[in-house]
């Protein structure tokens, strides 16, 4: 077995001891794709121990910075007024469709915005109806205050006023729904996009249109939020390289968007 020299054992060693530790709380949305970002900066920033906890919301994210029991969180919805008004920082990171996705069972490939709504307000019920599968349609939904439904409610046709099937099933998080998606026969759900959800479930063109393409009809934001008296080295860093050329490709190679601003 090769074994490092002690010196570089040593200082190895060191820097992770050192290691300023930066979690970034919030949003389920684009998970895995800030995991990679913070992975590549932890290689180049050792000394920067960058981390992507287990989601706790938007709203927990923004809670966390406001009270000062985080310094940088990731958010999927805009700040409100009385947010900004705190002394909270908006910036954006990325671009992220709003997929859907059903169970391969379904045995189709594509929807138009009209099936869509149909199907979460209960008006389709069968997979059939709309040229798939002879098979009942399980509609997974999200809570009233989730990102992705709340972006779906301000762009998607349809939505804005719609009334979700009672018939639904909501999930809690992002993962929950995706998890709820793969292990029922028929089921469709919706979530921020990921060549993640191409394991297990099938992602759906929507007029046309998969979400990784231009003239896909729904799109929220993925965002960081700081306090304008909370900045610190290690996080301007971070921040700098999440909107960097490396940082970029890495969320293009997950379908998403770098924001432009």
């Amino acid at each position: 077995m090769r074994r490092l020299p002690l010196a570089l054992l040593v200082m190895s060693v060191a820097t992770a001891l050192h290691a300023e530790e930066l979690p970034v709380v919030g949003t389920g949305d684009g998970f895995e794709m800030l995991q990679a970002v913070a992975a590549r900066f932890r290689q180049i920033e050792p000394s920067i121990d960058v981390r992507i906890p287990p989601s706790i919301g938007s709203g927990g994210g923004i809670a966390a910075v406001g009270s000062g029991a985080a310094r940088l969180a990731r958010v999927a919805r805009p700040l409100s007024e009385a947010e900004r008004a705190r002394g909270l920082v908006y910036v954006p990171v990325a671009k992220i469709p709003s997929a859907f996705f059903v169970h391969p069972s379904a045995g189709l490939s594509r929807l138009d915005t009209a099936q869509l709504a149909a199907i979460y307000s209960g008006k389709i019920v069968n997979w059939k109806d709309v040229g798939g599968a002879d098979l009942r349609i399980r509609v997974v939904r999200r809570e009233d205050a989730d990102s992705t439904l709340m972006t779906l409610r301000a762009n998607m046709p349809g939505w804005k006023t719609i009334e979700i099937t009672e018939r639904s099933k909501t999930a809690v998080s992002t993962q929950e729904a995706v998890e709820s998606v793969r292990l029922t026969e028929g089921a469709i759900g919706f979530g921020p996009y990921s060549k993640i959800l191409d394991i297990g479930t099938k992602v759906l063109e929507i007029d046309g249109h998969h979400p990784s393409q231009q003239g896909y009809p729904s799109n929220g934001e993925l965002a960081y939020v700081y306090r304008s008296d909370g900045v610190s080295e290690e996080l301007t860093k971070f921040i700098a390289f999440s909107k960097a050329g490396e940082a970029a490709d890495i969320i293009r190679s997950f379908g998403a968007l770098p924001a432009t601003n």
